[in-house]
C-alpha cells in the first residue's frame, strides 16, 4: 500500500509540474524587426506585431501599441515577420520518389512507417515557416492523415495546421499502381479510393467526410488513354454528384486535372481548384476565372520528375512537362485566375517548399504576389481569409521572421529564424 500511495504521490507531483511548465509559458508577445510585411501592400519598417491568446491583438507602429507589462518581448533584427506560409497541395504521408518510387511507397512501404515519416515531415514544415499545409490525398496510406492531424492538434508532435483529404477518390480502374504493370491474379493495395457511377462517389465522399476529410479530393483524367496518355476518368455527372455531395456539407473540393478537357469538365461540374491543371488553354482559364476556380500550379513537381528520371540539372534546360508547366501558368496569370501556392511536396523533400515560391518569381510573379499566393490569397482559397494568412487584429497569431526583405527577394523566405503558430512558438533564432 505504502509503495502505490508512493507512486500516486509522485505521479501527482509530475503532472502538477507539466500543468505548471504549461501555465507559465507566456500568451501575450510583443514581436519586433526590421519591417512587418501584413499579407498585402508594402512592408512596414518600425511596426510591430502584438500576440495575446493565441490571436493577434495588434499591429502597426511600434510606438503606438499598448504593451501589457506581462507580454514576452521577441526582437528581431534584420528580419521582416510576415504571416504564417501556407501550401495548398501537399502529401505529408510520401517522400521524394528518388528515394523509394511511388509503386514502392504504396505497396511495400508499412503504413505505420509512413505515418511516422509523417510526423517528421511535419516537423520540418513547420521549422521552414509553413504553419498550414492542404494535405491532398494520403497516397495508399488509408486515413493515416487524420492521426497525423490529432496528434498535431493535440501536441503530440509539432506540425502545420492540417486541412485534410483523407483518400482521395479515383475512377476505378484508373489510378495507381497500375494493373497493367502487375501479375493480373495479384491484389495490390491503391492510392485512393475506386468508385463508379453516381450512387459510388456520392458515397465514397460521404464516406470520407465522416472519417475526418476536411476537403474533398478526386482525380478528373489520368493515364488511361490506350497509348498512356491522359485522358478523363469521371462523367460530369459523376463529378457534379462529388461536388454536390461535399458542397451540401460545406466542404469544398479539390481537383487533379491536367488535360484541357478534364479540367473544363471538372470547372463546369463546380469544383474549387484545379490542381495542376498544366494542359489548360486560354478558353478554359478564362472559365475558371468566370466560375471563381482557383489555380494550384505545382510547378515544382515537374521539375523534380525531370530532376529523377530525366537527367534535368536544376537551372539547366527544362524538361517538355516544365515548359507546359510554364506555359500554363503563364496563361492563368494573362486571363488573370487566381492563383494560389501549391507545390505537391512530397514529390520533393518536405521542409523545402519555398521552391514553389521560387518558381512562381522566375515565371513572372512579382516577390509580392507570390508571397500573396502563399498568404492572404490562400487563406481566401481555404475560406479561413480572416485567420489565416494575414497579420491583423483577430487572425491566428501565425507569425514568421524571414533574413531580409522577401518582397524584394524571394530567396529571403529560405532563410526562417523565428516561427509562431497559433500563438505558440516553435522555431527562435
Amino acid at each position: 500500500m505504502r509503495r502505490w500511495t508512493s507512486k500516486l504521490a509522485l505521479t501527482a507531483l509530475a503532472l502538477i509540474a507539466v500543468a505548471a511548465a504549461h501555465a507559465a509559458e507566456p500568451s501575450t508577445f510583443l514581436l519586433t524587426a526590421d519591417r512587418v510585411w501584413t499579407g498585402d501592400g508594402q512592408p512596414h519598417a518600425g511596426w510591430a506585431v502584438l500576440v495575446s491568446d493565441g490571436r493577434i491583438k495588434e499591429v502597426g507602429p511600434a510606438d503606438k501599441i499598448s504593451v501589457p507589462v506581462d507580454a514576452e518581448r521577441v526582437s528581431l533584427p534584420g528580419k521582416t515577420l510576415i504571416p504564417g506560409l501556407i501550401d495548398l497541395h501537399s502529401h505529408v504521408l510520401l517522400h521524394p520518389y528518388n528515394e523509394t518510387t511511388w509503386d514502392d511507397q504504396v505497396i511495400k512501404e508499412q503504413v505505420e512507417y509512413r505515418t511516422l515519416l509523417a510526423g517528421k515531415h511535419a516537423k520540418d514544415t513547420l521549422q521552414a515557416g509553413f504553419t498550414t499545409l492542404r494535405d491532398l490525398g494520403t497516397e495508399g496510406a488509408n486515413y493515416a492523415d487524420v492521426g497525423v492531424k490529432r496528434a498535431i492538434e493535440g501536441g503530440v508532435i509539432d506540425g502545420p495546421r492540417l486541412l485534410i483529404a483523407t483518400k482521395a477518390i479515383v475512377a476505378s480502374f484508373s489510378y495507381g499502381p497500375a494493373e497493367r504493370s502487375y501479375r493480373p491474379d495479384m491484389e495490390i493495395p491503391y492510392g485512393a479510393q475506386p468508385a463508379t457511377g453516381i450512387d459510388e462517389v456520392t458515397k465514397a465522399v460521404r464516406e470520407q467526410a465522416s472519417h475526418g476529410a476536411d476537403w474533398i479530393k478526386f482525380y478528373a483524367d489520368y493515364r488511361t488513354g490506350v497509348d498512356g496518355s491522359s485522358r478523363p476518368t469521371f462523367t460530369i455527372e459523376e463529378m457534379k454528384a462529388m461536388v454536390a455531395a461535399a458542397h451540401v456539407t460545406g466542404r469544398k473540393v479539390a481537383a487533379h486535372a491536367s488535360t484541357d478537357d478534364a479540367i473544363r469538365l471538372a470547372v463546369l461540374a463546380g469544383v474549387d481548384t484545379v490542381e495542376h491543371g498544366y494542359g489548360a488553354s486560354e478558353a478554359t482559364f478564362r472559365l475558371m476565372k468566370e466560375r471563381g476556380t482557383a489555380y494550384i500550379p505545382t510547378l515544382t513537381a515537374p521539375e523534380a520528375i525531370g530532376e529523377y528520371f530525366q537527367k534535368h540539372v536544376r537551372g539547366g534546360e527544362p524538361t517538355p512537362s516544365m515548359k507546359e508547366a510554364a506555359r500554363a501558368f503563364a496563361l492563368a496569370r494573362k486571363v488573370g485566375v487566381v492563383i494560389g501556392n501549391g507545390s505537391d511536396v512530397g514529390v520533393f523533400t518536405h521542409g523545402t517548399n519555398a521552391r514553389e515560391l521560387e518558381w512562381m518569381v522566375r515565371l513572372g510573379m512579382t516577390p509580392t504576389d507570390a508571397l500573396r499566393a502563399a498568404t492572404s490569397v490562400a487563406g481566401e482559397i481555404l475560406g479561413k481569409g480572416k485567420e489565416l494568412g494575414r497579420l491583423a487584429p483577430g487572425a491566428l497569431a501565425d507569425v514568421v521572421a524571414v533574413d531580409g526583405d522577401p518582397t524584394a527577394d524571394i530567396a529571403a523566405v529560405r532563410k526562417v529564424g523565428f516561427v509562431m503558430k497559433g500563438g505558440k512558438v516553435y522555431r527562435k533564432p
